[in-house]
């Protein structure tokens, strides 16, 4: 049974190489992750905040292991290389420059893959996959016409993850050219992380995505009938924006949770199915072409959302499978409840008349975050503080991995959890990874794992 971390770059530049290392080599953990770049203080104007807002519901978030002393700040970042700007010739998106901060700090990627390697700790830079620079999430994005878009044309309003659409040549011409430079930069590496290699669907619209400019000529290349596809989802999209009733929830509420239900919606409407396949196609590719850049010797891993999240991500993992070296799958429990009441207020507001308690009991069918008895209010459902325990269940969190490696075959699924939450919830949450995977668990990130719990991460 394996154990990761994901060690962000700022707390190598704030704690010391070795001191990190060692701290977790002494936990047993024998594979760490980082990202290409470094941080530096900054203001509010010009930096973005530490940790991460997540639309707003992530600002109770703190962090576990302060950063220049403190435990939520503004930062920004350089690239820590000086990319090779021949890779990126005639494309449309360019690395980010090097600054003063890459020339006096970015030597400490090297040192922390010497450190690690030093102790037999396999090592593995985590990028964006859709989300030019690719360095980390927060910095970045796609340009107007590679954005992904809702089937009437519209790019949503809201969007937590800043991906753009995985049809569009730019966007994967870049990402090919970001993995060609950092093999040449970092060649002793053991592997790449791509995060994100999907459609992330936190906010209700990022359910309905991708009908972008780029996915006309893609849906045709890969044997799609886009028209069809976008009438289909279109029609589905008005009936969850307005024509959504007690009575359609009321089905998904019988003693087969919903199924034959299910099954009768897709069969009269097959626009769905083709449209959740092609989504399914756009993400397999991207993936083949990844591992055909990347050398056969590095690991290619990807970090996903669980089911049933990935069926409208695009992640079908037994398609994924047949590229990967191993799949990284999300159970970042925070989120789960955020995502919950993004979905139920967004159906609440956009559906005058609905029952609400009607509406959580369907939508804890379809999303599984929690074990029975469901809590019946949306006001249940939220950001947790960081002194309390992530209201998700045990067995949802088992069966999500579960599935996930029934249906990656022989590809290894990891569980990877977060390490945001109180102790005692993490010391059951890693428990749960370990018991749902049979290959091991990555942390994410090292920032929330105060002493105590690395202390865990040894102890099993």
């Amino acid at each position: 049974m394996r154990t990761g971390v994901t060690v962000m770059p700022e707390y190598f530049q704030n704690e010391g190489v070795e001191n990190v290392v060692a701290r977790l080599a002494a936990a047993k953990v024998d594979m760490i992750a980082t990202s290409p770049y470094v941080m530096e203080p900054a203001d509010e104007k010009t930096g973005s905040r530490e940790p991460p807002v997540d639309a707003g519901a992530g600002s109770v978030r703190l962090l576990d292991r302060t950063l220049w002393g403190k435990r939520e700040l503004f930062v920004k970042t350089a690239p820590s290389f000086a990319p090779d700007k021949k890779l990126y010739e005639g494309l449309r998106y360019q690395p980010a420059a090097p600054t003063q901060l890459t020339m006096r700090e970015g030597g400490i990627i090297k040192a922390f893959l010497r450190a690690a390697q030093a102790r037999h700790i396999q090592t593995y830079l985590q990028v964006q996959a859709a989300i030019p620079p690719g360095y980390r999430v927060q910095f970045g994005g796609p340009v107007e016409d590679d954005k992904p878009r809702l089937p009437d044309g519209r790019v949503p309003p809201r969007r937590l993850a800043n991906n753009g659409s995985l049809a569009s040549p730019h966007v994967l011409d870049y990402t090919l050219a970001l993995t060609r430079d950092l093999v040449k930069q970092y060649p002793e590496i053991d592997g790449i992380r791509f995060d994100w290699p999907e459609y992330p669907p936190y906010f209700l619209d990022d359910v309905f995505l991708d009908f972008g400019p780029h996915c006309q000529p893609a849906a045709a290349r890969l044997g799609f009938d886009f028209p069809r596809m976008q009438k289909a989802v279109l029609e589905l999209y008005r009936l969850m924006h307005g024509g959504l009733r007690n009575a359609h929830l009321e089905r998904f509420l019988q003693a087969d949770g919903g199924r034959n239900a299910m099954l009768t919606s897709l069969i009269d409407n097959p626009g769905i199915l083709e449209w959740l396949r092609f989504k399914g196609a756009l993400v397999s590719e991207y993936a083949m072409r990844l591992r055909e850049t990347i050398p056969a010797r590095i690991a290619l891993t990807f970090g996903t959302f669980p089911p049933p999240f990935s069926t409208v991500s695009g992640m079908q993992f037994s398609a994924l499978a047949r590229h990967a070296t191993a799949i990284h799958c999300k159970l970042y429990t925070m989120h789960w409840p955020v995502i919950f009441r993004f979905y139920g207020d967004a159906l609440m507001q956009a559906n005058p008349g609905l029952n609400e308690e009607l509406l959580v009991r369907a939508l804890s069918q379809w999303l599984e975050i929690q074990d029975p008895p469901y809590s019946t209010r949306l006001a249940d459902y939220r950001y947790p503080e960081p002194d309390e325990a992530h209201p998700v269940g045990v067995e949802a969190q088992l069966r999500k991995v579960r599935e996930a490696q029934k249906a990656a075959g022989a590809t290894p699924v990891f569980a990877f959890i977060h390490g945001y939450g109180p102790v005692s919830d993490f010391k059951q949450r890693l428990a749960v990874g370990r018991a749902a995977s049979n290959h091991g668990v990555w942390v994410n990130r090292y920032g929330y794992l105060r002493n105590e719990k690395i202390a865990l991460l040894g102890a099993g």
